[in-house]
């Protein structure tokens, strides 16, 4: 049983949660992001980065090669770290939270990206800095900017 689902708490709301947001790119400057659907945890409809929480005695690397399969059944063809930081928010209900995310570049093939869990991601789409759609998640800029600065996105 994962810890997010165990009834004694939830993973960010009764204890930090660690979360592995990654930006999928193509090597050239574009980069995937994903509409989030009616059962995403939060901020639906909102533009965000492939994400997902680590689970207990699960890599960094495992936790982002897991989320990117299930997600968008995509295999990494290349993984770079590119900044920490943590997101203080709340749950649709008003509960507060606490996540400390670890950001990722990761280089995929365009061809090989499908929606995996159509119920969490109503849509995705290729982009570059000067053609971002709207909303964004609240917190794409906080982890974004470090892309740019890498060169990673245009």
């Amino acid at each position: 049983m994962s810890a997010s689902d165990d009834s004694s708490g939830r993973r960010g709301i009764n204890f930090i949660g660690i979360s592995v947001p990654s930006l999928l790119h193509d090597g050239n400057g574009q980069f995937l992001l994903q509409k989030r659907g009616p059962k995403a945890r939060d901020e639906r409809g909102r533009w965000d980065f492939c994400a997902g929480a680590m689970e207990f005695g699960q890599t960094i690397e495992e936790t982002i090669r897991r989320e990117l399969k299930e997600e968008l059944g995509v295999e990494p063809l290349e993984i770079t770290f590119l900044k920490a930081g943590e997101a203080h928010r709340e749950t649709p209900e008003g509960n507060p939270t606490h996540w400390v995310w670890l950001f990722h570049a990761v280089k995929v093939n365009p061809k090989q990206v499908t929606i995996g869990e159509p119920h969490k991601i109503a849509e995705v789409g290729w982009f570059t800095s000067k053609t971002l759609p709207s909303p964004l998640h609240s917190q794409f800029w906080k982890s974004f900017e470090s892309a740019l600065a890498a060169g990673v996105v245009k």
